[in-house]
């Protein structure tokens, strides 16, 4: 269980499901409720969810941006899938100005199915998702630092690219990478300012865990492997995939947060409570995570 004065910072996850007179209050109360951080979803639909409303990422955060002043605002996690660097650049460049140097960009390297996929009928599957990840990563990030880019890889292409007028952050706006393989975890440990697991493991809590324990052990031989100190990265657990929801009770949230601090996570997500389906639970517990655990996270 977390005492006073734990370290990590928490955060919520909106689905982009809700029309804006719906979204806009969670965003807001999110901010109120004081949760360090807010993302949503980037993908074209999700699993369970793709008969339902679904909205894009890059508008629903800067309809959010400009209803929010302090809250941390982040894509959790963009998609090679059927984003490019060059367009989605200028997308980051909107939000992180919008919300006044707020937005992170959460990156991932796509799926080799699900909807994504299906969707343009299996023609953005890539012979090698981890290298067209690496070259979305390696591009976005000279987009975002350069005045001019030139760029020619396997799966993605730039002449003369332009990027004015730049991040509001410096050098550009913070990337969190996805990554529990060790080619995955050495590519975040080099261009990440973040890192965010799932976990492994899925059958049980208890297995659930171990799987965190391990793939962070992992990533501490990656930054070694790239000299850089363990606390040059913040560590997010997205528990959105936990075998138990770490919003079904107060008690559980506090010893997901616990946990995750013991096992030097930086930032927790949960997803907020809806009403069936995925991530049931009673929106209500917010209130009191918000009263009774917030507070005592510095």
């Amino acid at each position: 269980m977390i005492e006073d004065g734990g370290v990590v910072r928490a955060g919520i996850t909106i689905l982009p499901e809700y029309r804006w007179a719906e979204a806009k209050p969670r965003w807001q109360a999110a901010e109120a409720y004081g949760f360090a951080h807010a993302w949503t979803f980037d993908h074209l639909g999700w699993g369970p969810l793709v008969e339902h409303t679904w909205f894009g990422a890059v508008p629903t955060l800067s309809a959010a941006a400009t209803v929010t002043s302090r809250i941390e605002l982040g894509f959790m996690v963009a998609s090679p899938n059927f984003r490019h660097p060059l367009s989605f650049a200028r997308d980051v460049l909107a939000v992180d100005d919008l919300s006044d140097g707020r937005c992170t960009v959460g990156i991932g390297a796509g799926g080799v199915g699900g909807y994504d996929v299906e969707v343009f009928g299996g023609t953005t599957k890539a012979a090698s998702p981890f290298r067209r990840y690496r070259e979305f990563v390696e591009l976005l990030d000279a987009l975002l630092t350069k005045d001019r880019v030139d760029y020619s890889g396997e799966y993605y292409t730039a002449v003369d690219a332009r990027s004015a007028p730049g991040c509001v952050q410096r050098p550009r706006t913070p990337f969190v990478l996805a990554a529990n393989g060790p080619k995955a975890l050495a590519l975040a440990a080099k261009h990440g300012e973040g890192w965010v697991t799932l976990g492994t493991d899925h059958d049980s809590l208890d297995g659930w865990w171990r799987s965190l324990a391990e793939v962070s052990a992992r990533f501490d031989e990656a930054l070694a492997a790239e000299s850089r100190a363990p606390a040059a990265v913040r560590r997010f657990l997205q528990t959105d995939a936990a075998p138990v929801f770490s919003l079904s009770s107060v008690e559980c949230y506090r010893d997901f947060l616990g946990r995750a601090d013991e096992l030097g996570f930086t930032d927790v997500l949960a997803p907020w409570p809806r009403a069936s389906g995925p991530f049931a639970g009673d929106e209500a517990i917010l209130d009191t995570v918000a009263s009774d655990v917030l507070p005592s996270l510095t």
